[in-house]
């Protein structure tokens, strides 16, 4: 399977590919997605895996439209970022703690909670502490997720931690007070609308074993 390409909304697009890393033990699906957000004079890559260099309608509309930054929502979701810097010469934010052997090589400029970014980009909290940092996207009235929420079988699910109940559910809850339409995730089917996160926040958290 070849790279899928969405348009979502004015300035905001996704990309779905295959991870080279996915096996059936994963416990997540093998189509990864990224995200490709323009606001404010700047576009963002955010958790962003490279196609192949061999797919041209990829690389071509990314070439029109150059990134000027990337961003790491999660420490292990480093995927392509030094790739993204080194052939566009941009800078890169993220977290600033990494998984043995999955450090970028790229040096982040640190964000967490409250982070505003160029572009007018925001991080957000997940109640994950430093597992995730969502990054709320006001003029696309979009919040883009790495792992917080997922799908299965078609439906968005909070993914399940030992802190749930008492710091998750009320992070992701207090999310509700932003005018977002939609939110992205990493896994399954990527693109949600509100009353689909609503929901999430009131099913049984997803275990994956």
């Amino acid at each position: 399977m070849g790279v899928e390409i969405r348009d979502l909304a004015p300035g905001l697009w996704i990309w779905r590919q295959p991870h080279s890393d996915w096996s059936p033990e994963r416990g997540w699906e093998p189509l990864v997605t990224s995200t490709c957000v323009a606001s404010g004079g700047e576009v963002a890559l955010l958790d962003a895996l490279a196609p192949p260099q061999d797919e041209s309608a990829f690389w071509d509309r990314l070439d029109a439209t150059p990134p000027t930054m990337a961003v790491v929502l999660k420490p292990d979701h480093v995927r392509s970022v030094d790739l993204f810097v080194r052939r566009y010469g941009i800078p890169a934010f993220g977290p600033d703690v990494f998984y043995r052997g999955d450090a970028p090589e790229t040096e982040l400029d640190w964000i967490g909670e409250g982070s505003e970014l160029p572009g007018g980009f925001v991080a957000v909290y997940d109640g994950r502490g430093r597992n995730e940092t969502p990054l709320w996207l006001p003029e696309q009235r979009t919040i883009v997720f790495a792992d917080a929420l997922t799908t299965s079988a078609g439906e968005l699910r909070v993914w399940w931690t030992p802190w749930h109940d008492k710091r998750v559910v009320p992070a992701l809850r207090e999310l509700l007070d932003l005018p977002f339409e939609r939110v992205i995730v990493a896994h399954g089917d990527p693109v949600h609308d509100r009353a689909a996160f609503e929901r999430a926040l009131e099913l049984p958290p997803l275990r994956v074993d």
